[in-house]
Formats: structure tokens, C-alpha cells, sequence
């Protein structure tokens, strides 16, 4: 007989800015947040929580998170349920520490495990600050391993930021985590059910380290995986709806209804790593 299944939300990318700054691509990136949320509502499934898995601002700056902390402490209230998060390259981990957690600023890795009924949340920071590209670094390994030891009765979610698999984009071939394969080797054999992550603004899915990876589309905005030289940026949003049962993660990604418009084609050229060099060659438009 099949075990009752535990519903969730996986959201990622979300760039919010507070309404004092200059919307990114003149995109509202709040609106599309709500909008998530309000769809979620009219679903003929309750999830028992929700994940954001990095990129929570788009600038880090300390307006941006507390804002973004109303939102979500209103969206929390609304659902009944907790709204887990993780941190992405474009957060700043000092701001978002007193704007959004309430703490003294700090440069300390933001990470934690959370059980929600029987399934449990397991949130890694694999954050560079100042980078594009992600590690999970060895602390926090050691740590998880110690968490792992016990394992959860209905599973284990992991959420990091950054993707361990790779991706069809070759822009973005070396700015997932650097390390999957340590990672890979804490987690073989553990309860968990499934990674999901972000950070490439597509849906990638795969297997990792024998289980269910899930790069997700973000709800800010979202690119053409299939682009060789360049990056074609689309206002269009999503989410998905997650599952868990019998021991195993199936994720139902949920794009959000619209006509997806381009908004920005940049061409980049053979690797985003040259910009680092020629910052002059990144479009007005998306110079932060």
C-alpha cells in the first residue's frame, strides 16, 4: 500500500528588488512572485510547504530583504505553512542576515535542516560570494553527512542554489557547482529524494548521485537553454508542484500562463568568463 504523499512548492530566482529600487529589465519581479503564490491558492492541492531555492534579490541590498520578509512572512500566514530558503550568487549574505533574518550582519554560510511532518528539508549554501559558479564547501559537508546519519521517514528535500548536473546551454557549462562529485559522495545511499536547485533560469532535470535533480525556471525571468554564443532573456515565469511518496520525488514543473516576450538578446560571445575582463561588453540594461 502506497504511503500518503507530501506535497510542496519549489520556487526559485525570484530577484526581488524593493520598490524603491529600478525594476530589473523593467520586469516586477514582486508581481510575479504574488502571482505564484495566487495560482498555488487556487490549486486542487494544499502543499504542506514551500522552497526558494537562491537568488532571492536581485541587488542583496538590506531594503530588498526586508521587503522580500513581509512578503513572505504574509504569504506564510496565508498558506498555513513554512516557506523555506536558500541562498543564491546574486544574495549577499551580510544584508540578507539582518534585513531578512533579524541577526547581526554576517558573512557565515547560511544553512539549516527543517522537518515537516515526516519529510525533512535539508537547505546548503553553495554560494561563492563575488562568483557566478557554486561550491558546497567542506564544512558544510561534514555537516550534512552528520545529519544524514538519521534519515527522515518521509525523505529528504536538498536544496542548494546552484545546479550539480550539467545543462543543454554552453554559456552556463561551468557555472553550476564546482564540486557535485564531493557532494555526490555525502549523499549516495541517504534518504534524500530528491536536489532541487536553480540558477540557470531553465528547467534541467536529471539524475544525481542515483536520485532526482531538478533545476527549475525561475519566476523572475528565463533564458533559451539552447543558445550557443547568446543569452536570450524571456519574461516569463513558473513554479512546481513537488511530491513525495513511497520514497520518491516526482516534480511537476508549472509554467505560468502569457506571451513570454522577449526582453533582452545579448550576444555574449564564446564564454561568459571572458566578461569578467570586459565588463564593458554587459548590456546597459542589466548593469547592476
Amino acid at each position: 500500500m502506497s504511503s500518503p504523499a507530501t506535497y510542496f512548492i519549489h520556487i526559485t530566482d525570484t530577484h526581488v528588488k524593493a520598490p524603491s529600487g529600478k525594476p530589473f529589465l523593467n520586469l516586477d519581479t514582486t508581481a510575479k512572485l504574488r502571482a505564484i503564490f495566487t495560482a498555488v491558492r487556487d490549486l486542487s492541492i494544499a502543499p504542506s510547504f514551500f522552497v526558494i531555492s537562491g537568488d532571492l534579490a536581485h541587488e542583496g541590498d538590506i531594503e530588498d530583504y526586508r521587503f522580500l520578509k513581509t512578503l513572505i512572512d504574509e504569504e506564510s500566514a496565508a498558506f498555513g505553512v513554512p516557506i523555506f530558503v536558500a541562498l543564491g550568487n546574486h544574495d549577499h549574505r551580510a544584508p540578507f542576515r539582518e534585513g531578512f533574518l533579524g541577526e547581526a550582519p554576517s558573512e557565515e554560510p547560511y544553512y539549516y535542516t527543517a522537518m515537516v511532518g515526516d519529510a525533512r528539508v535539508i537547505v546548503l549554501n553553495s554560494q561563492i560570494p563575488g562568483k557566478v559558479e557554486g561550491v558546497i564547501d567542506e564544512t558544510q559537508l561534514a555537516w550534512l553527512r552528520d545529519q544524514l546519519i538519521t534519515r527522515a521517514p518521509g525523505g529528504t528535500v536538498l536544496v542548494l542554489h546552484h545546479p550539480p548536473t550539467p545543462n543543454t546551454m554552453p554559456l552556463l557549462k561551468d557555472h553550476g557547482l564546482t564540486n557535485p562529485d564531493a557532494l555526490a559522495e555525502v549523499i549516495a545511499g541517504s534518504d534524500i529524494v530528491g536536489v532541487l536547485s536553480g540558477h540557470i533560469h531553465f528547467n534541467s532535470i536529471g539524475v544525481y548521485a542515483g536520485t532526482l535533480s531538478v533545476a527549475l525556471a525561475g519566476s523572475a525571468f528565463n533564458l533559451d537553454p539552447t543558445t550557443p554564443s547568446s543569452m536570450k532573456m524571456f519574461d516569463s515565469s513558473g513554479y512546481s508542484l513537488c511530491m513525495i511518496r513511497d520514497g520518491k520525488l516526482i516534480a511537476q514543473p508549472m509554467p505560468m500562463p502569457g506571451e513570454h516576450p522577449m526582453v533582452l538578446h545579448w550576444h555574449v560571445g564564446a564564454s561568459l568568463h571572458d566578461i569578467a575582463e570586459h565588463p564593458e561588453r554587459i548590456p546597459e540594461e542589466i548593469r547592476s
